[in-house]
């Protein structure tokens, strides 16, 4: 696995373009994560169907068409610096296969950031588009309007990435050892969906992986493990990075699914690192070479996240 291209860093006045590639946006938190973004010296413009509800499926912002065509204008856009997506949930899938990945990849770098569902881009973007994105937090999530160090984490990747050298967690060490690799990951039922697919990688190799997810009963953690394990996905990874386990079942038996899924791969696993659906949720720079030192807690990125 090879590090990947780092788009530049944002400068005060810089235009963010804000798009809902998967669930619907409520508008009161779409219309304060605005009112934030302005206060950071940034310039946000909304896409045109970030508000819009699929007629027949309530769970989608909008058709795949209208969603597709929102994030593949902004991308191409030259007055943006920034693509930020505005909530996860689901529907990033429907759309990888509608974007003109070369019209994209003549666009030249950008910044993406999102988390969740947004996992369906990270890998697209990695593969189609060899590009450094942020698994961050989104624009109108809660996490991101409440959180003073959701939000000044984030700031600080964007505007003076060279502050954010060190990603420092609580993080304990489920198997402790120290490792070099390439981030990547996002939500562990998305990277197992994406098996198959021509917008994912096909292994993990040489990477930090970083998983996390929301609202999954134990036995379906073990299933997604299980398969990226059958699949031969986690051959020849480097180190693990766990993040949050919201609403997955008592976390002792999570904890104890992850200890015997993972512990066999014989490398470094930290835990609680503090990403994902999280108080507080610290940005993880994908496609970033960097140092795991699971008994401190600790991710050193070889150099900033944007250059």
């Amino acid at each position: 696995m090879t590090e990947l291209v780092r788009p530049s860093r944002l400068a005060p006045g810089a235009r963010v373009a804000v798009v809902a590639p998967s669930g619907p946006v409520p508008e009161e938190r779409l219309q304060a994560g605005l009112d934030l973004l302005r206060g950071w010296g940034l310039d946000p413009v909304v896409a045109p169907h970030v508000l819009d509800r699929h007629a027949d499926f309530p769970y989608l912002a909008g058709t795949d068409a209208d969603r597709a065509a929102d994030l593949q204008d902004a991308w191409c856009d030259p007055s943006v610096d920034a693509v930020l997506c505005a909530r996860g949930g689901y529907g990033a899938q429907r759309i990888v296969d509608l974007l003109d990945w070369d019209a994209m990849r003549a666009a030249g770098p950008k910044v993406l950031v999102g988390f969740s569902d947004v996992t369906a881009l990270h890998e697209a973007f990695a593969v189609r588009l060899g590009l450094v994105t942020l698994h961050g937090p989104m624009a109108a999530g809660i996490d991101f309007l409440k959180n003073a160090r959701a939000q000044e984490q984030l700031r600080a990747t964007l505007l003076a990435p060279e502050t954010v050298r060190v990603i420092s967690s609580a993080g304990r060490a489920l198997v402790p050892g120290r490792a070099r690799g390439v981030l990547l990951g996002g939500c562990l039922c998305l990277l197992a969906a994406e098996r198959g697919t021509p917008h994912a990688r096909t292994s993990a190799a040489g990477g930090l992986l970083c998983l996390e997810d929301v609202g999954e009963e134990t036995y379906r953690l073990d299933r997604y493990l299980t398969q990226l394990l059958r699949a031969g996905w986690l051959e020849g990874v480097r180190g693990v990075l766990l993040g949050s386990w919201e609403q997955c079942g008592p976390y002792e038996r999570v904890r104890a699914l992850l200890a015997e899924r993972l512990g066999g791969l014989g490398v470094p696993v930290v835990e609680d690192f503090g990403f994902g659906h999280c108080d507080g949720a610290l940005t993880i720079p994908f496609g970033v070479a960097a140092e795991l030192d699971a008994e401190a807690g600790t991710v050193t990125l070889d150099e900033p996240a944007l250059r």
